[in-house]
């Protein structure tokens, strides 16, 4: 069986983005915002043990790779609405699978 190059860019590519979605956190706050979450205290009230600092830092990173946007509104007191880009919400598609298998194979996941 021959074997297949794999292309060195492509997997750079592959890396990035395993990297930013498998970083600590970032599945959990992307989870919260598909689930309706769209409020900073929403998502901090959904995701168990994430600190205001983190989920600040998570959501300016995520916005800056364009998978979260952010937006103002000019109220008193100004309100902030998080959303799912399109990017994002792709990215969520494809993480779906990811937390079914999760939760039926726990046991696998539990292990350390």
């Amino acid at each position: 069986m021959e074997t297949q190059h794999i292309d060195e860019e492509l997997c750079r590519a592959f890396r990035r983005s395993a990297e930013l979605a498998g970083k600590k956190w970032n599945a959990a706050i992307l989870l919260a915002l598909s689930r309706g979450a769209d409020r900073f205290s929403s998502i901090i009230d959904s995701v168990e043990g994430l600190s205001d600092r983190l989920l600040a830092a998570r959501l300016r990173e995520m916005e800056s790779h364009g998978l979260v946007d952010r937006e103002v509104i000019p109220s008193t007191p100004v309100q902030i609405l998080y959303r799912l880009t399109p990017a994002g919400s792709d990215l969520i598609r494809i993480l779906n699978p990811l937390v079914q298998w999760s939760q039926r194979w726990e046991q696998v996941t539990r292990a350390e």
